[in-house]
């Protein structure tokens, strides 16, 4: 308000007064803040003066709003949660398995027993029609001539020249030269050493 403005009223009666203060509550509850002043005196025998000094501020008739937080939000910020997304290795997962190969077992021979060894002239032949055990004769295969052990006994010829070897099979006989005690098929004497020697000793062994 602009100014300030006093009043005194001047009531005779009990009644008046009884008015005057409810006056002065109705007032106060509405918001205005008074002072009220009872004044007697001996002049005035009965009576009693009441002084309002309204102090009512204009912004007191507004009512207050709850003051808010510059840092209160309305509603908290949802973060989408990150899509979930596959390794490498859980991806492969999902290729159709395949069943797991099964454990080969690979079968070990024993080894050959020697039944004899020795040492000897050894040559090869590469002409023939028919061999002492009845085969036809094959200069490319693993075999050889002896003049005594049995047909299809394994004999293992070393050249211990190289430390070369090779296993061949009897299955003719000879040779009938002093010196020599086997005629070796022309593709296993080349497997030890070449065929312009002609003839080599050798280290046999006799294998069961």
């Amino acid at each position: 308000m602009a100014g300030k403005h006093s009043r005194t009223r001047i009531f005779s009666s009990p009644a008046g007064i009884v008015a005057t203060a409810a006056v002065g509550v109705a007032l106060a509850v509405g918001g205005t803040v008074g002072a009220v002043q009872l004044a007697s005196g001996p002049d005035q025998s009965g009576q009693a003066a009441l002084e309002f000094t309204p102090t009512t501020a204009a912004s007191s008739l507004t009512p207050s709003s709850p003051a808010v937080s510059p840092s209160a939000s309305a509603s908290p910020s949802v973060t989408a949660s990150p899509s979930a997304t596959r390794s490498q290795q859980a991806a492969s997962r999902a290729k159709p398995r395949t069943a797991s190969p099964k454990p080969t077992t690979k079968k070990t021979t024993a080894a050959a027993k020697v039944l004899e060894s020795g040492s000897c002239g050894a040559s090869f032949y590469s002409d023939g029609q028919l061999t002492a055990n009845g085969e036809s004769f094959n200069p490319g295969a693993l075999t050889a001539a002896h003049k005594t052990l049995p047909f299809n006994t394994k004999v293992r010829v070393t050249n211990p020249a190289n430390g070369k070897s090779v296993t061949v099979r009897i299955n003719d006989r000879g040779p009938f030269i002093e010196g020599r005690c086997l005629d070796l098929s022309r593709a296993a004497f080349a497997s030890i050493a070449s065929v312009d020697v002609g003839a080599l000793t050798v280290r046999y062994e006799v294998l069961g």
